[in-house]
């Protein structure tokens, strides 16, 4: 108990990697603002949509728009709660200090792919986009062997930092602060692919009150300045 004041139960919430350095900069300052904690977890999409799926008591919840439909569907958010918070598209990144690939164009990136040792991506939506088009390239099959999925809360980068990946694809936002790899630069515009993360207010919530708060900061062109700095693109 501090003098004449009661401590702030911390708002609660999840979220995918993707969105965890920018939360994490703007739940302190939101913290430092407002004297309300914020203690968000991060960890793979896929977890995060199940624990929530399973009732978690979380007070809000950060993840891409797609899983926060099947959220919605399944009455674990509030949909009348549900914002966008920013966009993000894919990058392509190598070890530091190794030779850069030409992605400038989608011919010039299936040669790239076709040429790499290895190619990494991840179980999100960029993972999927991917998946797709190396398919619609037929090339899935050709290069099947080589592909490396990092696991769900692993960021690709730390697998192409390390060697296990030549080239890597994932969430700008995933890549931008990772030691020891380059980002090459973002798909072409012709195949790139962004995705809208979201949030919203989960029906466990304890304090849907002060969670709604926490999103309208969110969203607020205070914390504009915060997702350009973590690769991501303001709603």
């Amino acid at each position: 108990m501090v003098s004449g004041q009661a401590v702030r139960k911390p708002i609660t919430g999840i979220s995918s990697m993707a969105t965890r350095q920018v939360l994490a900069e703007l739940a302190g300052a939101y913290e430092r603002s407002s004297g309300q904690p914020v203690v968000i977890e991060s960890v793979g999409g896929v977890d995060a949509a199940r624990r929530v799926q399973d009732g978690e008591p979380f007070d809000i919840v950060v993840l891409a728009a797609e899983a926060l439909d099947r959220l919605a569907a399944a009455s674990r958010i509030d949909p009348a709660s549900r914002v966008d918070l920013a966009r993000s598209g894919i990058a392509i990144a190598v070890a530091a200090g190794q030779p850069r690939p030409d992605i400038r164009t989608e011919a010039a990136l299936r040669d790239a792919i076709l040429g790499a040792r290895s190619i990494g991506y991840s179980t999100g939506p960029s993972g999927t986009h991917l998946t797709r088009l190396f398919e619609r390239w037929g090339i899935a099959d050709l290069i099947a062997a080589r592909i490396v999925q990092a696991p769900p809360g692993v960021p690709v980068g730390a697998l192409v930092a390390r060697g296990d990946v030549a080239l890597g694809f994932q969430q700008l936002s995933e890549l931008i602060h990772l030691p020891g790899i380059d980002v090459v630069g973002a798909l072409p515009p012709e195949i790139q692919s962004t995705t809208v993360f979201a949030a919203a207010v989960c029906t466990a919530a304890n304090q849907r009150e002060a969670a709604q708060a926490l999103l309208s900061f969110l969203t607020s062109r205070e914390a504009d300045c915060a997702k350009s700095g973590n690769g991501m693109e303001p709603v």
